[in-house]
């Protein structure tokens, strides 16, 4: 069963997670969590998205984003 729609709407507070296939790792070593945190925040700092949590997990990440002005979609595909 799908989830629900993700209410989008600018100010609102979302939880992101993000999980590797089969429960298989995303994360290898360091250098793939430097990757993903400079990358992240480029772009949270491009589309006006703030960040007030992150976890870095070896299979998923979970992040906690507040909405601007760029959708959450939006901001997900740039990553």
């Amino acid at each position: 069963m799908p989830r629900k729609a993700r209410i989008d709407a600018p100010g609102a507070l979302n939880h992101i997670i993000d999980k590797g296939i089969a429960r298989g790792n995303i994360f290898h070593d360091d250098a793939d969590r430097n990757f993903v945190t400079e990358r992240l925040g480029t772009i949270l700092s491009e589309t006006n998205t703030k960040c007030f949590a992150w976890a870095l997990i070896p299979n998923h990440f979970h992040l906690l984003l507040k909405t601007g002005s760029t959708p959450i979609p939006t901001v997900m595909k740039a990553c």
